[in-house]
Formats: structure tokens, C-alpha cells, sequence
């Protein structure tokens, strides 16, 4: 299937489901083509677990959610090994990361030690425990939400991971317009979404911007973006061009991206409202060079 004509397919279908989550389900979309992870930061009753239930129907994926609180212990994510005495053995039970949509709801709730254990499975696609290494499934996404910081009983989540309805339920009469082969081939041709040189030249300007530029309004980044935050700003481009019908990035695609991508990777004093403004003051500040983005 063609991968702009996918997305489009489930945006349509998510939209069957879920009203007024447009522009997050162009979000959500271009980092699963990019491979990515999205973390979510609203109150609870938005329908933030219908949206990634619906998303994970539509691409005939496994869907599981783990409620994150503060006596969840790390074994109850990746799962464990346990004795048999039947087989006179060690046996390991799947934990609920063994999916291919996970929705890590109100993760700050949990203490860092279990926040930390969705670390390898999202960087390396695998869980080790007891020593041993387990792949998982392609594709693996995780859809993470957590409260507001200023909730009690909440844990700030580290820098290396950041209404019902009332008649009948719509995710019921939803069928999958794609398969799980299909979000790998999607994946692969996001890889191969043409960036201009002068665009990639861009991309790494704003990076400099975010650890040297002093912020006009309150506050400024104590720490900039890292490479490896660069690396996912460039690939998150690449899904939103995918996402717009397009085989290569243009700038508008890298300023949709700006504030998701680099708001949680920046370090410093200053409120939700103020990263945006300050990411915003970064475009503006930053020379954007006229060419045929797309002549290769």
C-alpha cells in the first residue's frame, strides 16, 4: 500500500472515532512512520486511550495499557520469570510491553526505577530480563501520557525518556485499513523522505539556537538539544512530509514538528506555554534559506 494513501486511510478512520484530535492524529501518525514514541501531557478524561485504541485497530496491530502507579514494580511492564513446577523450570510470562501500540497511561505516577524500564524497549526494540534478551514485535510504539508535574503524587519523568460517549461506542464499527507489514514497509519508506541539504543545514541550526540563545520571554534552556534529539527531529520532519502527501521535507513540515520534538528535550526554567514561545522565538530568529526542496 502506498504510505501517503495509508496514513490517509487511518487519519480517515480515527476520525470515524475520535472529533477534534486532528492535528494530534497527524502528530501520532508521523512519529510512527518515523519510528518514534509520543508522550502526551493532558488530564485524564480526554480520550487519549480511545485515540491510540482506534490507531491500533486501524492498523490491525496488538493493543495492550498499562495503568502506571506508584507500587508498580518494573517486572509488571516487562514481565518475569517464575518456577514451574510443572516443567521443573523457569518459565518467562510476557509482560504487557510484548505489543505492538502500548499505552503507558499516567506514567509519572510511577517511581523512576519502573519509568526507566520502558528505556531499552523503546530505544533498542527489546527486553532483558534475568540476562536474557527478547526482540520485540515490529512495529512497537508507545503512547505515554502523564498529569500535569504540579499533580500530587506524580514523578517528573527523566530527560533520557521523556468523555466517554454516551450512546454506542464507535470503536466497534471500525475495521483495520492496514497490517502491521504495511507500518513496517511505512517505516522504511519514511527513511527514504529526500531532506535538502540546506534543510538538514536548518535543522542543525535550530539544535545550536536551543543550547546557546537566551529566551525573551521568562526563563532559557540550561540544556540544549542533544544529537541524538537532532537525529529525531530530522526523521519526525520526514514523517510529517509523508503525513502532507510528499516524498521529501519542505520547512513547514520542520516547524509542525519544532514544538513536540524538541519542547521535552529542552532543560531548563520555565512553563509549557513558555518552551513553546521560546522554541517559536528560535524559528524566528534562525534565516531559512529559498530553494526547490524537492530537487535532489
Amino acid at each position: 500500500m502506498q504510505s501517503t494513501h495509508l496514513l490517509s486511510e487511518i487519519q480517515e478512520n480515527v476520525a470515524r472515532v475520535v472529533i477534534g484530535k486532528r492535528e494530534v492524529t497527524r502528530l501520532l501518525l508521523a512519529s510512527i512512520a518515523a519510528g518514534g514514541h509520543v508522550l502526551l501531557e493532558d488530564v485524564p478524561g480526554t480520550g487519549k486511550t480511545v485515540l491510540a485504541k482506534t490507531i491500533a485497530k486501524s492498523m490491525g496491530c496488538r493493543f495492550d495499557r498499562v495503568q502506571f502507579t506508584p507500587d508498580l514494580l518494573p517486572s509488571d511492564v516487562t514481565g518475569l520469570s517464575f518456577f514451574n513446577q510443572e516443567k521443573n523450570a523457569f518459565t518467562f510470562k510476557e509482560g504487557p510491553v510484548f505489543t505492538n501500540i502500548l499505552l503507558a497511561d499516567e506514567i509519572n505516577r510511577a517511581t523512576p526505577r519502573t519509568q526507566s524500564s520502558l528505556l531499552e524497549c523503546m530505544a533498542e526494540g527489546q527486553v532483558t530480563v534475568d540476562g536474557t534478551t527478547r526482540c520485540l514485535d515490529a512495529p512497537f510504539f508507545v503512547l505515554a501520557t502523564q498529569n500535569p508535574i504540579e499533580t500530587i503524587g506524580c514523578f517528573p519523568l527523566p530527560e533520557a525518556q521523556l468523555d466517554r460517549y454516551i450512546h454506542e461506542e464507535p470503536l466497534a464499527h471500525i475495521e483495520a485499513v492496514c497490517t502491521g507489514e504495511d507500518i513496517r514497509l511505512l517505516q522504511r519508506a519514511c527513511r527514504e523522505v529526500f531532506i535538502h541539504d540546506d534543510l538538514k543545514n536548518y535543522i542543525v541550526s535550530l539544535v545550536q539556537e536551543t543550547r546557546r540563545h537566551k529566551s525573551g520571554v521568562q526563563g532559557s534552556a540550561a540544556a540544549g538539544v542533544s544529537p541524538r534529539g537532532t537525529l529525531a527531529f530530522a526523521r519526525a520532519a520526514q514523517g510529517m512530509a509523508l503525513v502532507n502527501d510528499r516524498d521529501y521535507v519542505v520547512p513547514e513540515d520542520i516547524k509542525a514538528v519544532a514544538v513536540p520534538v524538541l519542547g521535552h528535550r529542552l532543560v531548563g526554567e520555565f512553563e509549557e506555554v513558555q518552551k513553546n514561545a521560546f522554541i517559536q522565538k528560535l524559528l524566528d530568529s534562525v534565516a531559512l534559506p529559498t530553494e526547490d526542496w524537492s530537487k535532489r
